[in-house]
């Protein structure tokens, strides 16, 4: 049975006082809690780990370098993530990708470096706006889900997360049907490549603007199995509900 996952990325958003959120988290997370990630910037890990602690709540980074160590000025790597006591990192958002132009052999890098760390990688996929009015989608899925997934992939290193660009932080959310088809298919892709025994295993989270009032509409989807929550999880008024309507699916 595929385990349901509510991950919060709080982006470059926080301070100290903020992980006061994850004292008030606690209090709010239902009695059969799906798992619950947060993922802070960098210099609140340590820090979030500790608050977390006795919780059911697990913490993550936001990115990872694909190097061990290194000559890499202001970048991260996945042991020093790990050291922190987090066990998750996201790889591929698409704020990266766009921004840092990252390409999908570098998520995948990123993916086995945080493997060989034993974290766990939320790797992220998605089509800009463009693409979906041109009805590319499922192409760009396809190629995505092709270059960024190690061959090595398993249900215990890597979660995957769908995030329609034009969704994230727009207030779009596609029609559950639109959801649907791209889970749908990117359950048979993996299915294809890695076979059942692992495709049925893998955790697929939906991502782009994830809000109270919709996650319910949107966790009826058979293969959404949680959700990558951005601005909602800044705050556990917001986060709470949401987690709770993926322990009611």
């Amino acid at each position: 049975m595929r385990r349901k996952l509510a991950a919060g990325n709080w982006k470059m958003n926080g301070t100290a006082a903020s992980l006061a959120e994850l004292e008030a988290l606690k209090s709010l997370l239902p009695a059969d809690t799906p798992d619950v990630v947060i993922c802070p910037p960098a210099p609140l890990l340590f820090r979030a780990t500790q608050a977390a602690k006795g919780t059911s709540i697990r913490i993550g980074a936001q990115d990872c370098h694909m190097q061990a160590s290194g000559a890499f000025t202001g970048d991260i790597s996945a042991d020093m993530i790990a050291d922190t006591g987090a066990t998750y990192v996201i790889v591929g958002h698409s704020e990266r990708r766009e921004a840092h132009e990252e390409r999908d052999r570098d998520v995948r890098k990123k993916a086995k470096s945080a493997w060989a760390a034993d974290l766990t990688a939320i790797i992220c996929i998605g089509e800009t706006l463009e693409d979906h009015e041109a009805n590319n989608t499922l192409d760009i899925i396809a190629g995505q889900l092709a270059g960024s997934l190690p061959g090595e992939m398993t249900p215990t290193n890597t979660v995957i997360a769908y995030e329609p660009i034009w969704a994230i932080g727009t207030g779009k959310v596609p029609t559950l049907d639109q959801i649907v088809e791209v889970h749908d298919f990117i359950r048979e892709r993996i299915t294809t490549r890695y076979g059942a025994p692992v495709a049925e295993l893998i955790p697929l989270l939906y991502g782009g603007s994830v809000k109270p009032d919709n996650a319910a509409m949107i966790f009826q989807a058979e293969n959404v199995d949680g959700a990558l929550v951005g601005g909602a999880s800044l705050k556990a008024a917001d986060f709470g509900p949401i987690i709770s309507a993926l322990a009611k699916s």
